[in-house]
């Protein structure tokens, strides 16, 4: 949308009767929501329209700021608003999509039921239908943006600092480029200034965006050539092409313990859109599904979109506590490798118990292995999927081995299952664009992508060393493996270093925002892989001064 001849951006309107009920029990959260989403699908806001800031909503509709972002967050994960670059919050392109006919094959269904969803959108034969359409959580990717004061640690950067990537559309940060995570959108914590976006700049200590600041290599630009003259003109298939998904299939036997056929395996969009197309396929309404507590927000969101049940499973130090899980469960999503946010690695007695179990009870474990390859003074620990690929399905990533914005992920089950997803991939138009598909073929087939995954354990690790030392003597977690650590702290002081960080242009996570109940621990979650090495350690040095205050 152009600017105005003064640069300052056009008023927006939102002339929609949104009324919220403070005298409901429902939170007034769930009210905006549920008012926002229902007027995308009736069409009374229409694709590309622009929505206020979340300032002026809030003002508009008399309550907290933190209601109207926690609205957009939601909204944002599951796929209704989009982010532009330098200009704000939009109505994504989210067409709808008919109920798909009956899949007696497809588990979890049961042929000729339609019940209706909390807000009323049909959910037939166990899928939710209606306009949720092509992969609700996953069909935007936000991207932030805006400037605004300029704190002690916001830095200005040159053009050539802050250049783009060939190849891949990404937003410039601090120290050079900071691609906006598909696995962390804009979700109002801490650290945001305004309505539409994050302070350019700053020192982000938030997890959840890989490092791709080295990213710009001869190699990577040829492979984005290359694919750009063989693929363009092809089909999204849903499977995926299929010499990335041989190419996959070595990566996981190589890198993982993996050994699967491509018939097994279908891309994806990223980690968030395996896990939404699965669970569209596998869940029927009201089916009860484990998520680690605390755990990752973004698969609490995709579940509760499909209609299912959460229930809250307890982790430790270690990971999942198998001896914790309830009984009814028709799934379990773990993140073993790298418990999130936590950090724990289960370990294999645990992996050993957590299939006996999901044998004894018949759930389906899905394993996300969303930074497994990054692990630092430990062994690697063999997949879930490869010690029972009859019970577990396997989610993997590009974004964290790669750039967040490259768009491509896969998932990883049974022949059968693998084509019950397909199915409903087709049926509700959702593929992965085949340049970027065939870019990471390029890069796995030669070797690329091995080589880049090897510098980058080196360079994490650097980093990881810098931030360990900086907290010395404090209780961490999760520090052995990953992109982030967790610095426990008492919760009354997470808040006060937060906003003290932030007034000096340092942007933290909360390990309390990853619960979905009350806490069990509580402190600053801090990754190490959106920023600079230099702006890493200066950022460490600050919030370790912080915390010394007290």
């Amino acid at each position: 949308m152009a600017k105005e001849r003064n640069g300052r951006r056009p008023r927006v309107h939102l002339d929609l009767p949104l009324l919220l009920d403070r005298t409901a029990a429902e939170p007034l959260t769930a009210q905006l929501i549920a008012q926002l989403r229902t007027a995308v699908r009736e069409g009374r806001l229409t694709a590309g329209e622009r929505l206020p800031a979340s300032r002026a909503l809030a003002t508009t509709l008399g309550v907290s700021r933190t209601v109207v972002m926690d609205a957009f967050a939601q909204l944002y994960a599951e796929g209704w608003l989009d982010g532009r670059h330098g200009s704000g919050t939009y109505v994504a392109d989210v067409h709808p999509v008919p109920p798909p006919p009956p899949d007696p094959e497809t588990r979890g269904c049961t042929p000729g039921t339609t019940v209706q969803n909390p807000d009323g959108a049909p959910l037939v034969e166990g899928y939710l239908g209606g306009e949720h359409g092509p992969g609700a959580p996953t069909g935007a990717r936000p991207r932030t943006s805006g400037t605004t004061r300029r704190a002690p640690y916001c830095t200005e950067h040159s053009g050539a600092e802050r250049g783009s990537v060939r190849g891949l559309s990404a937003v410039s940060g601090a120290n050079g480029l900071r691609a906006v995570s598909e696995e962390r959108p804009f979700d109002g914590s801490v650290g945001v200034e305004n309505g539409d976006g994050v302070p350019q700049g700053c020192v982000d200590l938030r997890p959840g965006v890989a490092w791709v600041g080295d990213l710009d290599t001869p190699a990577w630009r040829r492979a984005w050539r290359m694919a750009a003259s063989v693929a363009a003109a092809d089909r999204a298939d849903p499977w995926g092409l299929p010499g990335l998904r041989a190419e996959l299939c070595e990566h996981m036997r190589r890198s993982r313990g993996v050994t699967c056929g491509p018939e097994q395996v279908v891309v994806t969009r990223g980690a968030t859109n395996a896990l939404d197309m699965l669970a569209a396929t596998v869940l029927r309404p009201g089916d009860r599904v484990g998520l680690e507590e605390p755990g990752y927000l973004r698969a609490h969101a995709v579940m509760a979109s499909r209609g299912a049940e959460v229930v809250p499973c307890p982790v430790d130090e270690h990971g999942l506590v198998v001896e914790g899980l309830p009984e009814g469960l028709r799934l379990v999503y773990t993140t073993p490798s790298h418990q999130y946010p936590l950090g724990g690695v289960l370990p294999v007695p645990r992996r050993q118990a957590l299939l006996a179990w999901a044998r004894r009870t018949g759930a389906l474990v899905v394993e996300d292995d969303y930074d497994g390859e990054f692990r630092y003074d430990v062994a690697s620990l063999p997949a879930l999927y490869g010690l029972d690929p009859e019970t577990v399905v396997y989610l993997g990533t590009m974004s964290k081995r790669l750039a967040a914005d490259i768009g491509v992920g896969w998932l990883a089950a049974t022949p059968r299952l693998a084509a019950a997803v397909t199915r409903r991939r087709r049926q509700l138009n959702d593929r992965t664009a085949p340049v970027p598909q065939e870019a990471v073929r390029l890069l796995l087939e030669r070797g690329d992508l091995d080589r880049h995954i090897g510098r980058m354990r080196a360079e994490y690790a650097r980093r990881r060393a810098v931030v360990v030392e900086a907290f010395e003597g404090l209780r961490l977690h999760g520090d052995t493996a990953g992109l982030h650590l967790v610095v426990e702290l008492p919760g009354t002081e997470v808040r006060r270093i937060m906003a003290r960080a932030l007034d000096e242009g340092v942007l933290l996570d909360s390990l309390e925002r990853n619960h979905v109940g009350p806490p069990s621990v509580t402190g600053l979650v801090i990754g190490y892989s959106a920023t600079g090495l230099a702006d890493l350690r200066d950022g460490c040095r600050l919030v370790r001064a912080l915390i010394d205050e007290t």
